[in-house]
């Protein structure tokens, strides 16, 4: 059982360091340019 529990926290502790130290990814600046296809997007003006 405890061979569990520290299995368990050191998993949680891990993957919680991996998400914290992540780079950001970059995001689109607004959701008109979400959109892959060109029909979706709304005209440029």
């Amino acid at each position: 059982m405890l061979s569990t529990m520290l299995l368990v926290t050191g998993a949680t502790i891990y993957f919680f360091i991996r998400v914290l130290n992540a780079p950001p990814k970059p995001e689109p600046d607004s959701y008109l340019d979400n959109d892959d296809e060109l029909e979706r997007q709304a005209p440029r003006a």
